[in-house]
């Protein structure tokens, strides 16, 4: 006799119930999805249980390259590679790093996140949640050398941006309470400072300090779990794990740059 079917779950990511070999399980998934502009590009998922983190990677539509790191020692990292600007003397490629807390509940576990399968890989995704976007002041450096104390993945998403590496005061607040050395971080100068900081985009000056801002949108990433209920023999009634939801989100983040040359993008069209 055939056991309970489990529920058709058309066109979307579903979990694997039987566990992967080996103690920790790392996984990679490629999913199609579909930019702001309508173009359509490939977002790579990966996921290790061992070292209980995971990387969603994927390319904007200007070139850009956007990785977010998970770290669920409650720690997320942003690192964004930008096609730098040749002909108006900006390097092949700038990399920037943000560092922020990451909160209970924002994206599902690693070792789910390991077991997901798709069924039609070439189907476009598009996320069933938009959360809302995130404005956040990034009002300190933190010192790569030292960087690993808060995250062991650091110094590797990290390493192209190593005088690039920001994070929000409030955030330094919370590590410091849980012991971190506060000797990794340095305040930025902010408006408060100097009065005559402008944001890059009004600034004409080239050369001048100003308050940088970079936006970024992940497009698709599984947030939360779903659970089936199922009833055996006797009637008793059980969940189990059946499915994601998927979530977009946006940020933009803002921060202080010695010199605008390295904020062009951020100019008034």
């Amino acid at each position: 006799m055939r056991g309970p079917r489990l529920p058709a779950l058309p066109a979307l990511l579903w979990l694997a119930l039987a566990p992967l070999p080996g103690p920790a399980a790392r996984a990679e998934l490629r999913v199609r999805v579909r930019l702001p502009g309508g173009q359509v590009t490939e977002e790579s998922l990966q996921a290790d249980s061992g070292s209980d983190c995971i990387s969603l990677e994927l390319r904007k539509a200007d070139g850009a390259l956007i990785t977010l790191t998970a770290d669920f020692r409650q720690v997320k990292i942003f690192r964004a590679l930008i096609l730098g600007e040749l002909e108006r003397g900006q390097s092949q490629f700038q990399a920037l790093c943000f560092v922020t807390r990451l909160h209970r509940n924002e994206i599902i576990p690693s070792e789910s996140m390991a077991k997901l399968r798709q069924k039609n890989p070439r189907t476009v995704r598009q996320a069933e949640e938009v959360r809302g976007l995130e404005h956040l002041s990034m009002d300190v450096a933190v010192n790569f050398s030292k960087g690993a104390q808060l995250s062991s993945h650091i110094h590797n998403v990290c390493a192209e941006a190593k005088e690039a590496i920001y994070t929000r005061e409030e955030d330094v607040k919370f590590w410091l309470e849980k012991g971190m050395d506060g000797s990794m971080f340095e305040v930025l100068p902010q408006t408060s400072d100097l009065p005559d900081l402008q944001r890059c985009k009004l600034c004409t000056d080239r050369w001048k300090p100003c308050i940088c801002s970079y936006s970024l949108s992940i497009e698709w990433y599984p947030c939360m779990l779903k659970y089936c209920k199922s009833r055996d023999a006797a009637g008793k009634v059980s969940s189990y794990k059946c499915g994601i939801r998927s979530c977009q989100k946006g940020y933009t983040f803002d921060y202080y740059v010695p010199q605008k040359q390295l904020c062009l993008w951020d100019e008034e069209t």
